[in-house]
């Protein structure tokens, strides 16, 4: 698969461990190094702002999409190469979805994991068939992997392949195994 475009959802906070934002720098530089352009949320603070910083002292291109009324909230970036300002949250990912050719899910909270989900269930639907990965920093997303493999010998998930889930814990890999993710 040819990849333009990445979209991360991460967290607008750091976290506890430095793991997290040195990932972020990491991801960041990496998909400006590979011609990547970021899609993210389009704020300057926590792990969005590093990824972004990231990406734009590497010289890459970082569109942001934030709705309007989280424009102080969220403190927006004012040196991206792109800001697209929306009404509701619902336009933001549909903004981010569009502009993007897959997907990455760094850690962060509810919004990060809401905005993951929405992206995995549009795979598994046929929305869309972009791959979706979690950058899981210090086994982040170790629990949430077990929550998902037994909702699924639960069967309520029927098939998580079909999500087009991919899991890492480095960015480097993360994005090869993407960049190479078969979508048919």
């Amino acid at each position: 698969m040819n990849l333009e475009r990445v979209c991360v959802f991460c967290g607008s906070g750091f976290g506890l461990r430095p793991e997290y934002r040195e990932n972020a720098e990491r991801l960041g530089q990496l998909l400006a190094e590979q011609g990547l352009g970021l899609v993210y949320g389009g704020a300057k603070v926590g792990l969005m702002g590093t990824i972004a910083d990231a990406a734009l002292a590497s010289g890459g291109e970082v569109i942001g999409v934030m709705p309007g009324h989280l424009m102080k909230q969220e403190v927006a970036h004012e040196g991206l190469t792109e800001l697209h300002t929306v009404t509701t949250m619902h336009e933001r990912k549909s903004r981010m979805a569009e502009l993007s050719d897959a997907f990455v899910a760094m850690p962060g909270g509810l919004g990060t994991l809401e905005e993951l989900f929405e992206a995995v269930t549009w795979n598994q639907i046929g929305i869309q068939q972009k791959p979706c990965g979690l950058l899981n920093v210090s086994g982040y997303y170790d629990l949430l992997m077990q929550f998902l493999k037994q909702a699924e010998s639960e069967r309520f998930i029927r098939d998580l392949s079909v999500a087009k889930l991919v899991v890492e814990a480095g960015p480097g890999v993360l994005l090869k195994r993407l960049g190479s993710h078969s979508l048919s």
